[in-house]
């Protein structure tokens, strides 16, 4: 007698551990590869210190990022004062640390909520097709075609100054490009072998979203989370400089910077120094999601 396989058979059969121990091989080989190459590993460092300092900065300066000294006003940068002092004597090191806390947290925040609603847009776009994905994407169209910083400008004008307010606005700018990036993984991949084949054995459109659409749609989509953290980071320090972050004397990037335009002159550290630290970041995210692009090539 002769059995018969169904597709349904080859949908639902769980992988074999033959074929699970190839996979993990892969990415562990994937990963050293990363991590030989200096400047992924000298970036990965960098950020890793970053969003370190953000939640714990005590771990790198015992100073007091408020505690004024009016005789050490304007001080270079020394042993005693990494970054120096800015102009009522505060230090500057412990200030930037402390300002990450705040910006970081708030470019964080808004890549989770871009990342939660360009998903959703994007699945609900890609995986239904039709006048749901005309409808959803010419509104998406329609946010791309303004700014993001007007934008957010815009949205935290209404919502008030603030970290969280700021946050959100750019969180919101940022959801076009989650979206369109996700659609267009959705739409590749549901169009693949497996997927029909998992369709033709009976499985169901939610399980066959959450099982094979979304795992195979998320490189990209993380990559890209990746590139926009910095970009938002970008954007956060903006709102700051122009007065919309937190209230003084909280620290912040942007305002850090802000803090020291009166003396570029005279004192150039105390803009250069956070500004360099913003620099830094941004880039060090960026190396990072362009290596990451080209390893999944």
């Amino acid at each position: 007698m002769v059995q018969t396989v169904t597709a349904a058979d080859t949908a639902v059969a769980p992988p074999q551990d033959d074929a699970i121990h190839p996979r993990r091989v892969r990415r562990a080989h994937s990963a050293l590869r990363l991590f030989r190459r200096p400047g992924f590993t000298l970036a990965t460092v960098f950020v890793a210190f970053v969003i370190v300092a953000a939640f714990a900065p005590t771990l790198f300066t015992s100073a007091d990022p408020y505690a004024t000294e009016p005789a050490q006003r304007l001080r270079e940068p020394s042993a005693a004062h990494l970054f120096g002092t800015d102009d009522v004597g505060r230090d500057l090191w412990a200030r930037t640390l402390y300002g990450s806390e705040l910006t970081v947290r708030a470019a964080l925040i808004a890549i989770g909520i871009a990342l939660c609603a360009g998903l959703v847009f994007g699945v609900v776009s890609g995986f239904f097709g039709g006048r749901v994905d005309a409808v959803v994407m010419r509104g998406i169209d329609v946010q791309l075609a303004i700014p993001g910083l007007l934008l957010a400008l815009a949205i935290v004008t209404a919502l008030g100054f603030g970290t969280v307010p700021v946050a959100i606005a750019v969180g919101v700018g940022t959801v076009p490009g989650f979206a369109r990036t996700t659609r267009a993984e959705v739409l590749r991949v549901k169009t693949l072998p497996y997927v029909e084949a998992a369709r033709a054995g009976g499985a169901g459109w939610p399980r066959v979203l959450i099982r094979h659409i979304l795992p195979n749609s998320w490189g990209p989509v993380s990559g890209l989370a990746v590139l926009e953290f910095g970009t938002a980071i970008i954007s956060v320090a903006a709102l700051s400089f122009l007065g919309f972050g937190a209230a003084p004397p909280r620290a912040e990037w942007g305002s850090l910077i802000a803090g020291g335009r009166n003396y570029l002159l005279t004192a150039p550290w105390v803009s250069l120094l956070p500004g360099a630290m913003v620099v830094v970041t941004v880039l060090s995210l960026n190396h990072i999601a362009k290596t990451l692009q080209q390893v999944r090539r």
